[in-house]
């Protein structure tokens, strides 16, 4: 029996019928479908309208379901569901009798989607925050390893200057952050009970909202009926969140595939992420890499696909709204499924150490560290960049770098050259002078990790708070 047909005189088209259902995709939402319903139960008992032997009979009822779907996949298999709202009924009905259907007193599907997905999104964030610790702990510890090694950073994807392959791992680790901390934010804003807010104007029972807010550990009730079975800007502003950590992940996979190729050879593909071509025997391919790359643009695809679903509904629940499950889920598994694939990759991956030093020594990366020898000597900061600049170019004629040069062709430019010129463009001199708070000499970074290390254990501690 369909939840609304009393009114209809005919039956649905059979095509139509199988179009329109959402169970396919909405009976992930069983397990907070039954939390939901278990906390509406005992609001009914509360309110009078079940009895004490009726609320343990549903609430019985609602366990056996969530038993059952756990035990078995084609438990969840039903063509008749409409949705997983009806599918509940139909199983409740099914074990305790016309019982069951007193469950739905007062409520409406409408306030039933709008708190599944409240308590599915706010689920995820925990689960996504948990493995982006993980995730940071990975970068973390793999800079802690990399000791004083250097690198060449880049600007323009061009040599700019050497920089601790610490700092450079580092910097992914404060993205991942500001996605914990983005998806922290966004469970604080979605953090609010629409149970009891009806079809749209509430409901027609005398129910206890802030009970049931509390039973479901939301910080308490949504505050206007209409809103909250309409409202899903939670979920839009969770897709974008995910947006930006499949941004930052695909960021670091070019960075991975670009220094994994033979131009580079800054790293060497781990065997265990990768594959072989079907015709090049030589082949290793970063698979994992372009994969990360790849579904960012469907994470991207699905924040889209929701703006545009939802920028056109008037007030209040509109049918349109079923489409914003779909991006959703979909955006949610693509970050579920990629975090713990990084963190693995992360552990696996080498470092060609030796030639990362050896690159950042080359291609005139201690240019402003000469510049600033100058400065440190009264030359005015625009002089010394042009005077060092002039320095680059005869080595470029030269065919040679700056610390190849003999003292007298510096002095011909600037007498205030000596013999401590070459100690400054040294590696390890170079790294030093960057000697500020967030910078790569080699100090700086340690403070880095250390600090890195108590903002993770912050997360973790925050996400076992939920737990």
């Amino acid at each position: 029996m369909k939840m609304w047909s009393g009114r209809f005189r005919q039956p649905l088209d059979p095509q139509f019928e199988r179009w329109q259902r959402s169970f396919d995709f909405d009976r992930r939402l069983l397990s907070y479908e039954l939390a939901a319903s278990g906390a509406h139960a005992r609001a009914l008992k509360n309110a009078g309208v079940l009895s004490a032997d009726e609320l343990i009979s549903i609430l019985e009822g609602l366990q056996q379901i969530g038993e059952m779907a756990a035990s078995s996949t084609a438990f969840v298999e039903d063509e008749e569901a409409e949705d997983v709202h009806h599918f509940v009924e139909k199983q409740l009905v099914a074990r305790i009798g016309e019982v069951g259907y007193k469950l739905h007193s007062g409520r409406s599907r409408n306030e039933q989607i709008a708190t599944d997905l409240r308590l599915y999104v706010r689920a995820v964030i925990d689960e996504l925050r948990n493995e982006l610790a993980e995730v940071s702990t990975a970068f973390t510890d793999r800079a802690e390893q990399a000791g004083s090694a250097a690198m060449p950073a880049y600007t323009h994807l061009q040599h700019a200057e050497p920089v601790l392959v610490a700092h450079w791992l580092l910097a992914y680790v404060e993205m991942f952050l500001r996605d914990a901390d983005r998806l922290a934010d966004c469970r604080k804003r979605l953090n609010v009970c629409p149970l009891g807010s009806g079809a749209v104007t509430g409901a027609t029972l005398q129910l206890d909202r802030v009970f049931m807010a509390e039973d479901l550990d939301f910080t308490g009730p949504t505050a206007n009926s209409i809103d909250a079975t309409s409202d899903r800007d939670f979920v839009l502003e969770f897709v974008n969140s995910l947006s930006l950590l499949a941004l930052h992940l695909s960021r670091w996979a070019e960075e991975m595939v670009l220094f994994s190729s033979q131009e580079f050879g800054f790293v060497q593909l781990p065997e265990a992420y990768s594959t072989g071509s079907s015709a090049m025997p030589q082949k290793k391919n970063p698979d994992l890499l372009e994969l990360v790359r790849g579904k960012t643009g469907r994470v991207i695809g699905s924040a889209t696909a929701l703006m545009i679903t939802l920028k056109g509904l008037p007030l209040a629940y509109n049918k349109d709204l079923q489409e914003t499950q779909e991006p959703l889920f979909d955006a949610a598994g693509i970050a579920l499924g990629l975090l713990p694939l990084v963190a693995g990759w992360m552990k696996a991956v080498e470092f060609d150490y030796q030639r990362m030093n050896e690159v950042a020594q080359s291609g005139f990366m201690n240019a402003w560290a000469a510049a600033t020898y100058l400065v440190n000597r009264g030359v005015p900061s625009r002089l010394a960049h042009e005077q060092v600049g002039k320095v680059v170019k005869l080595c470029l004629e030269k065919e040679c770098e700056l610390q190849d040069l003999a003292l007298d062709e510096l002095r011909a430019l600037n007498p205030v050259f000596d013999e401590s010129f070459f100690d400054c463009l040294k590696l390890a001199s170079v790294l030093a002078i960057h000697d500020v708070v967030g910078g790569t000499a080699p100090a700086r970074v340690r403070q880095g990790i250390v600090a890195a290390k108590k903002k993770i254990e912050s997360l973790r501690e925050e996400v076992h708070a939920h737990a």
